[in-house]
């Protein structure tokens, strides 16, 4: 695999193209989602191309994740570091949602969460709809401005760090992570860990016995964050 100098070259993995990068489950719906890394880094680049394009999200801009936890949550945290904005719990210009709409910075973007990330039913007011908007941008990202090692990655409670401190220690393996609330230290330290040298499956919902089924069934081990 090619070494990574900042955050914004993780979407661009494509060492192995079609092996599975980041693997949801929904354990209350039955829901599974695979994205391999050239899927994977799609998304990333259209969401990094709206956020540039109609956003104005420049280096340094703050950025807050509502999102529980999702394979779209993972999509956002690596646009806003492609983009070089600060993902943040506090003090943002611009949050992203799910379907409780519960955001009250300047510029609100929501997802429906309803599978392969498509719209609302009726269109969210005081919102912008991660699935009309999203799908019609470009799948490359150029990125012209982008972060250095040293630019502002992350400013959460208990984790002020930069693109280069996120890299500094990747496990190489596969990686379960059971989470439901918002975006953590731990949980921002093991996704830019594990997408920079291993690869994550995230589980919401279910209890022990499924999160053990799940990690047997996709070789993961099993990591739960800890606040």
């Amino acid at each position: 695999m090619r070494p990574t100098s900042t955050l914004f070259d993780l979407a661009a993995r494509v060492d192995r193209p079609a092996a599975p990068l980041v693997t949801y489950y929904d354990a209350g719906t039955g829901e599974r989602v695979e994205l391999s890394g050239v899927t994977t880094a799609n998304w990333v680049a259209k969401t990094a191309n709206f956020l540039l394009d109609e956003l104005d999200a420049e280096t340094g801009a703050r950025l807050r994740i509502g999102l529980p936890s999702h394979w779209l949550r993972i999509v956002w945290l690596l646009s806003a570091w492609q983009v070089g904005a600060v993902v943040t719990d506090r003090d943002a210009g611009i949050a992203v949602t799910g379907p409780d709409l519960d955001a009250d910075e300047p510029t609100r973007v929501a997802s429906a969460l309803l599978p392969f990330g498509v719209r609302f039913p009726t269109p969210p007011e005081g919102f912008l709809d991660i699935g009309a908007e999203i799908p019609g941008h470009p799948d490359i990202f150029l990125g012209l401005d982008r972060p250095d090692p040293q630019s502002p990655a992350v400013d959460l409670p208990g984790l002020a760090a930069t693109h280069a401190d996120l890299l500094g220690t990747a496990p190489d393996d596969r990686r379960l992570l059971i989470g439901e609330g918002d975006v953590t230290r731990d949980a921002v330290l093991l996704v830019a860990a594990c997408l920079g040298r291993g690869s994550l499956v995230l589980c919401r919902g279910g209890d022990e016995a499924d999160h053990e089924r799940i990690a047997v069934q996709e070789q993961a081990t099993i990591w739960s964050p800890t606040v």
